[in-house]
């Protein structure tokens, strides 16, 4: 038996880069027209419609759909939630081209190009239990002292971490649950032991 090493990566990458140049270019589209406040209002209801919706992520990651049927069922839906003329035509463009696919990366490039924009940073937190108003200001001045930009909080909850919280801003990671210091003194009971 012959055996082919295939590369999974590869397909990441190229949506990855298909959202890229798209979100690039819209986003210098939507500078120049200075609709920026426009653009991040679309791309948070866009957002917010495919975290709620199964039915989009179907469409948009299904190929049983021709892309005839893609662009107008995204015309449609651009003209229910109001999304700018600029995004529409842009995800109409998408869906002729068969990439529509990379929507979801596609918002992720254009939420992290419009935050650089505006010198805003944002913080991937997990919670054992939901953080009260006053813990969240907290935590975004403290993040705000540290890394020099304003940052907003992107929380979720996760009640396996017992206690304390993870936050990934960027490259770093802080980790203060109560799960990662029983792992790490079991571990260091392993060794003694």
């Amino acid at each position: 038996m012959n055996f082919e090493r295939v590369d999974v990566s590869e397909p990441a990458s190229i949506s990855t880069g298909i959202a890229k140049r798209y979100a690039i270019a819209l986003f210098d589209l939507a500078r120049d027209e200075k609709s920026l406040p426009a653009l991040e209002k679309d791309v948070a209801a866009l957002g917010a419609a495919l975290t709620d919706s199964a039915d989009l992520r179907a469409l948009i990651g299904s190929p049983i759909y021709s892309s005839d049927d893609k662009a107008r069922a995204i015309a449609a839906l651009c003209a229910k939630m109001g999304v700018s003329g600029l995004v529409a035509g842009t995800l109409g463009l998408m869906s002729t081209k068969r990439r529509l696919f990379v929507l979801p990366q596609l918002l992720a490039v254009l939420a992290d190009l419009i935050a650089e924009e505006k010198g805003e940073i944002t913080a991937e937190v997990t919670a054992a239990k939901a953080l009260t108003k006053t813990q969240a200001e907290k935590l975004a001045k403290t993040l705000k002292a540290s890394e020099g930009k304003t940052v907003k909080l992107n929380v979720a909850v996760d009640d396996s971490l017992i206690g304390g919280l993870v936050v990934k801003v960027g490259s770093k990671m802080i980790d203060t649950s109560i799960r990662s210091k029983l792992a790490a003194l079991q571990n260091s009971m392993k060794e003694v032991g």
